[in-house]
């Protein structure tokens, strides 16, 4: 559960990060980079993939900088994975809802 988010900062489980997350099924990988920055690839979400979540949110960041090509959204949708790009305020609350009833990963940008 996210607990709660603020630009560069964000609390999961109680626990606080200040760097770009992702919250896999059963973990938090902190220090998530991007290859390219503000444009998310495929090999960024390599661990998310793997675990075949029903839904992928992405924050993209407290400004909505995070850009998603379409060919990363092409391939997340061909895993039969439903894609939500949301700025990360909004991005928070929606993982905290579904994740009640799915299988859903949240990769989230914390500044920008």
């Amino acid at each position: 559960m996210i607990d709660s988010y603020e630009f560069g900062r964000i609390v999961i489980d109680g626990r606080t990060y200040t760097s770009d997350v992702i919250v896999l099924l059963d973990r938090v990988k902190d220090g998530w980079w991007r290859k390219e920055g503000h444009k998310l690839q495929v090999e960024d979400i390599e661990d998310a993939m793997k675990e075949k979540p029903d839904v992928l949110v992405v924050g993209t960041g407290h400004s909505g900088l995070v850009d998603i090509p379409k060919e990363t959204a092409d391939y997340i949708k061909s895993k039969g994975i439903e894609l939500i790009a949301e700025k990360t305020v909004k991005a928070t609350e929606i993982y905290n809802r579904l994740s009640k009833s799915k299988r859903v990963i949240a990769a989230l940008h914390l500044t920008c």
